[in-house]
């Protein structure tokens, strides 16, 4: 786990550490299918997606949204998050390079606690979105 966040040394524009993970694959797809129950052929079976008319299978997208999760608890700490939110923008292919990072938006104090939030983003290497996100942590 990261060391936890100082509230006072982040400041609204700091960028969460880049988490990028180059030439997923199929077994990722496989094995996250086995560690979640998401068995949907369209990750895993060929001959089915393109019975489906699609070129080949492509990530789940919780698979996605689990590599930016990581990004985000790599920096803050897992037991610092507060709220993690996605969208889900397009497709991750085998292949691809995928590239998770975020920004700080806001700083805050509720409930007596201190607060950083911001947006998230998981890019392909074509610098296309796959997932845009938004984040609320703690930090001390």
């Amino acid at each position: 786990m990261a060391a936890k966040l100082k509230y006072d040394s982040v400041k609204v524009g700091d960028e969460i550490p880049k988490f990028v993970v180059e030439g997923v694959s199929r077994p990722d797809f496989v094995r996250y299918a086995g560690a979640s129950g998401d068995f949907v052929p369209l990750h895993y079976d060929q001959t089915f997606v393109e019975a489906a008319g699609i070129p080949t299978v492509f990530a789940q997208g919780m698979f996605t949204a689990g590599l930016l999760s990581k990004a985000l608890t790599d920096w803050v700490g897992i037991g610092n998050v507060r709220q993690f939110k996605v969208r889900f923008a397009t497709r991750v292919w085998p292949g691809d390079t995928v590239t998770c990072t975020g920004k700080v938006t806001n700083k805050l104090e509720k409930d007596g606690e201190k607060l950083i939030e911001g947006d998230l983003v998981v890019v392909n290497q074509k610098g296309e979105p796959a997932i845009r996100g938004s984040f609320r942590a703690a930090a001390g």
